[in-house]
């Protein structure tokens, strides 16, 4: 087995890596009950019952191969898709180490792995013909249930988590979120966030995961940011978004597991959904139990079901027909306006959800203050500077007010949008210049009581400036930094270049692409560095013979142990080792019922004893 196969072995199993030297430790570390236990739990049937008829068939006295438990399947009458999968299968199983396969192929089942499997088939587990059998039939019961109310609760639900990601989208375009070094983002920016929401606090993590999964938001370094994709998500229509969110879900569940449910043609209940997940991983436990948990909670959030009674919508989904469910849901989302009324007190009131690209443009010069069936949006001073920093003007926020507008434009609104122009650039920020130094920005300002006023706001202090002149301060930080402090305290600022002109600031900031994860540490790589360096050892195929006989002392087992004789013949003995020392092992010969002492040196091979022996 080459090293990248190992460490993907290694690596789809759970083990205790504490102790681990060498590869005796290391096989001993994968055959702990634990360990075992832990890989079966997570087999499918298909792979269950492989395992289960190999263990079984290492039992007797005939060498094993693939072709032999094809046969055993075909006797067991097990589908012709699963005898055909067998080959694969084997591989699957040795490529999480609960086989092993020879150069000669032939199939070996440590003897750990039958320990752990045959005396918990008929018990805990179904029995090797049951586990190769079709999956039962389904009963379609008559429902004359009426179930447009459960369709409408599905479609409430599914359309509040569009918007709550959506206003996540947001809250992060406009400041990104700080992730904690043990996990999950910060408090103060959770708060933010469930405030943008209008979710409870601890329902954030979950809308963050659910947002990470579908690529909306992504991480560079400690800090999350909105992706290029959640950027283009948000500017489309309902149903395409709960489209995305709706496979991110779908890709999550195994496909034979989906093509199992499907193929229930009518209703889907949650009680036939769990009887199709406990037939398809019949070893189960705890892990499926809480995927079970998830998957309904999320399957809750996105209207695929009610009180964790799936709805036709998931029935759908898993079968793959993503476009009618997001169809029959979409008929019961709110309509989507394309006009709002604009108030004499500089609110903004859309009477319906507003359509996303005209959203996303009120949102450049006036703030969310409402997130409802009905949002509301308030235009100040400070917001107008924001957008007429990020490139519009007086004349195309008119334009596009009243272009939406169902009561014109009022004549305050019209004053306020007029003022901030008028007023915009009345402070600059720009670098620093390199004479300067320390400092990397300058503010500057025409009006000297403007800078006075500066120099002495509180809410300042953080970007630390320093007079240096009449209409001049001077800060160690980034002139963006600077530009933005000044703009959260209601400045008129303006970013210019080192000729005067004005530059165009948006702190709406993309992640381009997810990160690539980071490596700080490989533990499996580090593992295998470890324990390989003594592989080259000729004295390691000895001492591995030497550790299997203490075991089998240990355990009182039988063995087949393989002798190397004078005449280069081999025999086979059936051996119950008693102790091995200085080169040497003593053992009880079960068939002549005598000890015998051999050298390790003699010993060519150690295999499990036949069955009944």
């Amino acid at each position: 087995m080459s090293r990248d196969t190992l460490a993907a072995a290694l690596a789809a199993r759970e083990f205790d890596r504490s102790g681990i030297d060498d590869l005796f430790d290391l096989a001993d570390a994968l055959t702990t009950p634990d360990s075992l236990d832990h890989a079966i739990a997570r087999l499918d049937r298909p792979h269950l019952a492989l395992l289960a008829v190999a263990a079984t068939l290492a039992q007797g006295e005939s060498p094993m191969t693939t072709g032999a438990i094809s046969d055993e399947l075909r006797r067991l009458e097990a589908s012709a898709r699963l005898v055909e999968r067998a080959d694969a299968l084997v591989a699957d199983l040795a490529g999480l180490l609960l086989l092993v396969l020879d150069d000669d192929g032939g199939v070996q089942v440590p003897g750990a792995v039958v320990q752990r499997v045959v005396p918990r088939l008929g018990a805990d587990l179904p029995e090797p013909a049951a586990l190769v059998a079709p999956a039962p039939p389904v009963l379609e019961a008559v429902d004359a249930v009426d179930r447009t109310l459960l369709a409408r609760r599905a479609a409430e639900a599914a359309y509040a988590t569009i918007a709550a990601t959506a206003e996540l989208i947001a809250a992060l375009g406009l400041q990104p979120a700080r992730e904690l070094a043990k996990g999950g983002l910060s408090l103060p920016d959770s708060k933010r966030i469930a405030e943008a929401t209008g979710l409870p606090l601890d329902e954030v993590p979950a809308l963050a995961r659910r947002a990470t999964e579908a690529g909306l938001i992504t991480r560079e370094g400690a800090y999350w940011y909105e992706s290029e994709q959640g950027a283009a998500w948000v500017l489309g229509d309902a149903a395409s978004r709960w489209r995305l969110l709706a496979q991110c879900w779908r890709d999550r569940i195994p496909a034979p597991l989906r093509e199992l449910v499907a193929r229930r043609t009518g209703s889907l209940s949650a009680a036939a959904l769990r009887d199709d997940v406990a037939w398809f991983y019949p070893a189960g436990g705890p892990w499926l139990d809480e995927g079970l948990r998830r998957l309904a909670d999320e399957a809750d959030a996105l209207g695929l079901a009610v009180s964790r009674e799936p709805v036709e919508s998931a029935r759908l989904v898993l079968a793959g027909d993503l476009e009618r469910a997001a169809a029959e849901l979409a008929a019961h989302f709110p309509k989507q306006v394309d006009r709002v009324y604009l108030q004499h007190d500089l609110s903004v009131v859309s009477p319906g959800p507003l359509e996303p690209a005209l959203d996303a443009r009120l949102r450049g010069f006036a703030d969310v203050e409402g997130r409802d069936l009905a949002s509301s949006y308030r235009v100040s001073a400070a917001s107008v500077n924001r957008g007429l920093a990020a490139g519009e003007s007086a004349e195309s926020i008119r334009s596009f007010l009243q272009s939406i507008s169902l009561t014109g434009v009022p004549q305050p609104l019209e004053y306020l949008v007029t003022e901030a122009a008028r007023r915009f650039g009345a402070v600059r920020v720009a670098a620093a210049d390199p004479s300067d130094a320390p400092a990397k920005a300058a503010v500057r300002s025409d009006d000297p009581a403007l800078i006075g006023q500066l120099e002495v706001d509180q809410s300042l202090t953080p970007v630390a400036l320093r007079r240096s002149g009449e209409h001049r301060l001077l800060s160690r930080f980034p002139p963006d930094v600077v530009f933005w402090a000044l703009s959260d305290a209601k400045y008129p600022v303006a970013a210019e270049d080192a000729s005067g002109r004005i530059l165009r600031l948006s702190r709406h900031r993309l992640a381009a692409a997810p990160p690539q994860p980071s490596a700080p540490g490989d533990p499996i790589g580090e593992l295998l560095d470890r324990i390989l360096v003594a592989t080259e050892d000729p004295g390691t195929e000895q001492a591995w013979l030497a550790r299997q006989l203490e075991a089998a002392a240990r355990s009182k087992e039988t063995l087949t142990v393989t002798v190397r004789m004078p005449g280069g013949q081999t025999a086979d003995y059936l051996l119950a080792p008693a102790s091995v020392a200085n080169g040497r092992l003593r053992a009880r010969d079960r068939k002549a019922d005598i000890e015998r002492t051999l050298p390790l040196s003699a010993i060519a091979a150690v295999g499990p004893a036949p069955a009944g022996a």
